[in-house]
Parts: C-alpha cells; structure tokens; sequence
C-alpha cells in the first residue's frame, strides 16, 4: 500500500467512514434501493419468523416491567422495509398489541403497503417508553479504518470510488484514544482496525432517547483480547460477500465492538449494560431448537412436521459459527434486565 499524507477526498480518496456514508445513503447509495437490504443479504428477521416472535416477547416482558403502561413503544432501528416490527406487531398477544406503538427508522422512503398502525421516520423518537430494538444497524454505522505503516505508525486508510486504497495522516485525537483503549494495534506493518467511535456516539445517542424500558443492539461482535487483526471490513451483493468498494454497488459492513458501545457515555447514569449471545438470549425467550417427540409423528403428522421446521429454523437462529454468535447488547433504562434477570 503506498504512503500518501493527504486525508481529505483530494485525487479521489477519502477516508472509509466518508466514502461509506456516501455509497450507502448518499441521494444514489445502497440503502436507497427499492429491492432493500432484503434484496442482498439475509439477517435473522429473513431467517425465520421465529426471531421476531422472540422480540414480541421480550417486549411483553418490557411491559410487564414497565406496569403496563397505556401506550407501549416499539423502535425498531435500521428497519430496512419494516420486516422486524409487522412481525413484532403481528405476534403480540391482542391485550398488548392495543397498547402498542410500532415506529420503524431507516433512511429509505416508506415501502408501499406497510402496516398503518406503523410510523415511518428516519431519526428515532424524541422520548421512547418501551423497547428500542437495533438489528443489524450498528455494523452499517461507517468508520474509519486505521492501518499499521511500516514504521509502526497507525494509519488512517484512503479509499478511492473503486476501492483502491493509500495510506493517509497518522491516527490523533479522539480516535487515537479509542483505539489505544478498545483496539491497541501493535507496532507490526500491515496491521488493521476499524475505529468503532462513531458507532459509540451513536448507540449512546440512541439510548438517550428512551425514557424507560430496554435498548438492544444485535449484530457481527468481536471484543477486547480478541480483536481480529487485519480487521472485518467487507461488502455484500447479492447475498455474496464480495470486496468492499465505495461506490454504491454494494453493501459496506464491519463487526462491531460491542464491549465499546456498551462502555459509552450517555447524559445519564445507567445500570451496566450487558452482552449476550444470540444463541443465550434466544433461549431465555423459548427458542431453543428442540426436535419434536417422535411420538407426535404418528398421532399428528402434519404438526411433527410444522414442528420439525420450525425446530430447524430456531437451529438456525441459534447455530455456533452462524446466527447464534451474534452479539446482543441489552442497556435496561429506569427498570430491571426483562431478559436474564
């Protein structure tokens, strides 16, 4: 990779959060696209509508916590075509769906035939009383991407439209910070870190709008000790990981580092966040992937096999080395954790 000291879009190349922020959500980006995110890689919301019963369920818990209150938020951030929060909404029990209020937030324009009850917006709520649900969304907040040079100097990396990269001005300030502390590259060329602050600032700007109930973000996580050492950067198309290139042809992701969002500051002082896996968390809401008793097979076939599919999807949902490593960040705010106690 060839040393460059400029950091700004000069000669075509920028940094990676500048250059990602405008391939995904620029007026063309990828997230724009009418097919959807849906239309190119497959979350657990796609997997099985197993998960988003598990989030019905976790919000019923919120509300319990909560003391039923008369209005009760759902947020579902990142909401892609809305597929999470009508699964969500459709899954409540009657008593609570009366009381519930489904707000869906992505920067794509409200996808046509969408649940009424459903508010499109593009920013969370002012003041959210319920539950604040982030699948997937952190790993598309873009960052920075840091890069050992050959005096063992971390590196800012450049990035042009067609994915070429130069290094650019040494790490300072806050981002030096963050990494010194979440992601300390050692002095070995070639070494590599995404800087994960913007992803802070936002989960903690997230937070901040919940008045009470519970935040979640689930996503790709990766945490301190155990960093990988040339980074995750990547990009997706079509449901194919591909090369990441900056030019709206693709999606642009990174694992998250959990540990460090769940450590940022927010204007109040809450209880300690905690981490989950997917796999962990999913079975405190009763999927469990458990096979039907054979016995059932010949008493009622037809329930053997609707219970043998849906046994493979919460395998699925739950898999070591798939859908089951995620990681899930849980920030209760003014009552207690609903899902492990």
């Amino acid at each position: 990779m060839t040393d460059e000291t400029a950091t700004g879009a000069t000669g075509g190349v920028r940094g990676w959060r500048a250059a990602t922020e405008a391939a995904l959500y620029g007026p063309d980006g990828f997230y724009r696209r009418p097919e959807g995110p849906a239309g190119h890689f497959r979350t657990s919301v796609h997997a099985s509508p197993l998960f988003a019963g598990a989030v019905a369920r976790l919000l019923c818990r919120v509300d319990e916590a909560l003391g039923r209150p008369g209005a009760l938020d759902f947020v579902d951030l990142g909401a892609g075509r809305g597929e999470l929060v009508t699964g969500v909404l459709a899954a409540l029990p009657a008593d609570v769906a009366a009381r519930a209020r489904g707000y869906a937030v992505e920067i794509a324009g409200r996808p046509p035939g969408l649940d009424e009850r459903i508010t499109w917006l593009t920013q969370p709520p002012q003041a959210v009383t319920g539950l604040l649900f982030a699948n997937e969304w952190l790993d598309n907040v873009p960052v920075d991407v840091a890069e050992v040079d050959p005096a063992g100097v971390p590196r800012l990396v450049l990035v042009a439209a067609d994915g070429s990269e130069r290094l650019g001005d040494p790490v300072t300030g806050d981002a030096a910070d963050w990494l010194a502390r979440w992601w300390p590259l050692p002095p070995e060329e070639g070494l590599r870190a995404e800087i994960g602050l913007p992803r802070d600032l936002a989960w903690a700007g997230a937070v901040d709008r919940l008045v009470r109930g519970l935040a979640v973000a689930v996503d790709y996580a990766h945490a301190a000790g155990a960093r990988p050492p040339y980074g995750t950067l990547t990009g997706f198309r079509e449901g194919r990981g591909t090369v990441p290139v900056p030019d709206g042809s693709c999606d642009i992701t990174a694992h998250v580092a959990l540990d460090a969002c769940a450590a940022a500051g927010t204007a109040r002082t809450l209880p300690a966040a905690r981490l989950h896996s997917q796999r962990d968390a999913l079975r405190a809401l009763d999927v469990t992937g458990a096979r039907p008793p054979l016995a059932l097979a010949s008493t009622d076939p037809s329930a053997y096999v609707r219970a043998l599919a849906s046994a493979g999807e919460a395998a699925e949902l739950t898999a070591p080395g798939g859908l089951g490593d995620f990681g899930w960040l849980l920030q209760p705010v003014g009552i207690p954790d609903p899902l492990l106690g």
